[in-house]
């Protein structure tokens, strides 16, 4: 089979958790021949591209403090192995992403050991450095906690400073004191960043997922991420054409917005709070696809051509399977609506068999459920050590008892992502949003557009019983239904009737 990466203007991505996902070894940790052994799976799944969470050398169990931009963690394998795996990923027609952590470094990485020399060191500028004194005067001592850090004091002194000393500097960290921000004003950083970038992408990467892409400056200098990342998207698109960048940017629409000059795709995490909203209550009274039109118009000023990222959660986020309790049909209904929104959407390990976790974050990153007990060859360990809390083969059925069942969750997944990936509407992540005129309690309802101008119509009922639809003037064409997730569905004189917590399209 020839690789055509779809570097996500089509397809469904999948995000692993290396360390979590297969073991192939018998070591307990999940590693990268673990995930080479799993892509029959996520090839007949549906999947068209994975998005490796962070694999570099790194002294944390999530490994997003690196230590070697230039190879892979021993725990995960051998640059060999991931040379491999991109063989084989892309033998199955599956593009590979990878996260690329340049916000920060460990304060094990070179360039800091380096940098805490002291001010004439040629890695100083690496880092943002400031005495106890220049930061009390410019009021940077502390910072508003925000979604993704709890850090209120960012600054910290460097082991082994003499912290008597008012000329010791500090460096600044906004996430913790092991996590010391890179300085993108020092072009020698930059060009550093550039070259890891050109390495990975040579060595047949097909693009990258941006961490904390927002926070490479301050709040107030805003503005300078902007400029930055679209100086990045030049160097990437120009190192390998059609590479795909989403980035971590997770704030108000508007401020999303100017990230598209340089990233094809940012994800949307407020989509998934409402989405987790709406499910939850069973019912929406038109404000998710509001938000949405707003969100893309907002969009659009920036960058007509954006990609909206949709996820229903991550490795940093609640699992969507506890936050909607285990019930299997509303998690159907999250399926429903991730897979047919417009945009590119993101399963994150172990969501099409119902995993389920919440925070700390070592139990929202717990192990893949290949199957039960001792029959369980490839699980791994959780992350940090710790035994399963959450998702064991107690609480979640796992993929072997999941996979003959045509009622299960996973198999739910499954016909959708091939449904999808088949209709050419669907599978268009660039598609565009439509409005409806249909407005009914529990009911969902939007159409797609493609660039070719080819529509359809969806609609999801977010309750358990069945609703007759009437359709508006501006729908009653939309008369051919194409797909029914539930048994139940069929067109009526004025519109369709869509089962309890079903999703149906029309073309």
């Amino acid at each position: 089979m020839s690789f055509i990466a779809p570097t996500g203007t089509t397809g469904v991505h999948y995000e692993i958790f290396v360390r979590s996902f297969c073991d192939s070894n018998g070591d307990g940790t999940g590693d990268l021949n673990g995930v080479i052994s799993k892509l029959d799976y996520l090839y007949n799944l549906g999947i068209r591209a994975i998005w490796l969470m962070p694999i570099n050398p790194s002294p944390t169990y999530h490994k997003y403090d690196i230590t070697d931009y230039y190879g892979i963690d021993p725990e995960y394998g051998t640059l060999d192995d991931f040379q491999r795996l991109i063989a084989e990923a892309h033998s199955r027609g599956i593009a590979v992403l990878i996260d690329l952590v340049i916000h920060h470094t460990s304060v094990r990485h070179p360039w800091f050991l380096e940098a805490k020399k002291g001010p004439d060191n040629a890695y100083r500028s690496y880092y943002k450095w400031l005495t106890p004194a220049e930061i009390s005067r410019r009021k940077l001592a502390t910072r508003d906690i925000t979604a993704d850090s709890g850090e209120r004091s960012p600054w910290h002194y460097a082991p082994g400073d003499d912290t008597r000393n008012p000329e010791t500097e500090k460096y600044y960290g906004m996430f913790w004191s092991g996590m010391p921000d890179l300085n993108f004003d020092h072009q020698p950083l930059r060009e550093e960043v550039y070259t890891v970038a050109r390495y990975w992408l040579n060595m047949g990467v097909d693009g990258f997922r941006l961490d904390a892409a927002r926070h490479l400056y301050r709040e107030r200098e805003e503005p300078k991420n902007h400029q930055f990342w679209a100086e990045f998207g030049q160097v990437v698109q120009a190192a390998k054409p059609g590479a795909y960048l989403v980035g971590e940017v997770w704030t108000r629409p508007d401020r999303v917005a100017p990230y598209f000059r340089g990233l094809q795709a940012n994800f949307n995490f407020d989509l998934a709070l409402e989405l987790e909203a709406a499910i939850r209550r069973g019912t929406d009274s038109g404000d998710l696809i509001s938000f949405l039109a707003n969100t893309h118009a907002a969009y659009t000023a920036v960058n007509p051509d954006f990609i909206d990222a949709l996820i229903l959660s991550n490795h940093d986020q609640n699992r969507v399977g506890s936050l909607l309790n285990g019930n299997v049909e509303k998690l159907k209904v999250a399926a429903n609506l991730l897979l047919t929104l417009p945009g590119n959407p993101y399963l994150y390990y172990g969501e099409e068999i119902g995993m389920l976790g919440l925070k700390p974050d070592e139990y929202i990153r717990e192990p893949f459920l290949w199957d039960v007990g001792k029959k369980d060859h490839h699980r791994a360990r959780n992350g940090a050590g710790r035994p399963a809390r959450y998702s064991t083969s107690r609480t979640v059925r796992p993929l072997a008892q999941q996979q003959d069942d045509p009622h299960s969750l996973y198999s739910h997944y499954k016909r959708l992502i091939a449904f999808r990936n088949g209709h050419a509407v669907l599978n268009d992540n660039r598609s565009r949003l439509m409005l409806t005129g249909i407005r009914q309690r529990g009911i969902v309802a939007f159409g797609r557009q493609s660039a070719g101008g080819a529509q359809v119509l969806v609609l999801h009922n977010l309750s358990s019983q069945p609703i007759d639809v009437v359709f508006s003037p501006n729908e009653v064409r939309f008369n051919r239904l194409t797909f029914s997730s539930a048994t139940g569905a069929r067109v009526l004189d004025t519109g369709v009737r869509v089962p309890g917590h079903g999703c149906v399209v029309l073309d």
